[in-house]
């Protein structure tokens, strides 16, 4: 009897932590399902059919961009006012990276919509945001199927580069645009006494990956040995 007691109190302390690490509740379940729901469709529906039909009639991928900008910009709003069980931090840095490149660069200098590495960051967002929406909408309705979950966790080894390595390209190709009209910059002398140089402003934006970057992926990295190498609880990893 005494052997039973702890034995007993394990498992009401388990439950007791099981409840503690309850999910959401059925109206903000509701809500995020139709929030990933929506955000699937409009990267799927939206934003990729756009994207084949503007390349369809032109016949080429060359200022494909014009075509599909103002559903990609609806996809950011949403993408601003939702909600998804990640890293505060790091899905700031996304979101706010992914705003910067569409409206302060390939909005503003229309000189780079039809560079190459316009079309490598869109088509590699589209591809990472169709498979993490999949896989939050899953994840909360109880019924991940593997192959989403494995998605997830393996294409970002290529997408995450990729799309990087296109929105440095993109800013790169921007910078004699800027440096010559002097796009964004505030010079002195002026009322306000102050100055800003957009031009330098790019630079430190493209040094400032060095850091940002790797934090990003090797969090990627550790999440993926943690589901798909040992099987672990993947409701619970961002």
């Amino acid at each position: 009897m005494s052997a039973a007691a702890p034995g007993t109190s394990r498992a009401a302390h388990s439950d007791a932590g099981t409840k503690k690490k309850k999910g959401p509740g059925a109206l903000a379940t509701a809500y995020l399902v139709i929030y990933n729901v929506i955000m699937t469709a409009g990267y799927v529906a939206y934003v990729s059919s756009c994207l084949v039909r503007a390349y369809l009639a032109r016949g080429s991928y060359h200022g494909l961009y014009y075509s599909i900008e103002k559903p990609l910009n609806v996809c950011f709003w949403f993408h601003i006012l939702g909600i998804v069980p990640s890293s505060v931090v790091l899905t700031g840095f996304q979101v706010m990276s992914r705003v910067f490149l569409t409206w302060a660069i390939t909005h503003s200098v229309r000189e780079v919509q039809s560079e190459d590495s316009v079309l490598l960051f869109v088509t590699a967002w589209t591809i990472t945001e169709i498979i993490r929406y999949s896989f939050y909408t899953f994840s909360l309705l109880n019924h991940l199927p593997y192959l989403i979950k494995w998605a997830r966790y393996t294409f970002f080894i290529v997408l995450y580069p990729m799309g990087v390595t296109g929105e440095l390209l993109t800013i790169y190709a921007a910078l004699p645009y800027v440096q010559k009209t002097g796009l964004y910059s505030v010079t002195l002398p002026n009322k306000y006494n102050f100055s800003f140089d957009y031009y330098t402003f790019l630079i430190l934006i493209m040094i400032s990956y060095i850091p940002l970057f790797p934090q990003l992926y090797f969090h990627m990295i550790r999440q993926r040995k943690k589901v798909l190498g040992h099987a672990e609880d993947y409701s619970k990893v961002e």
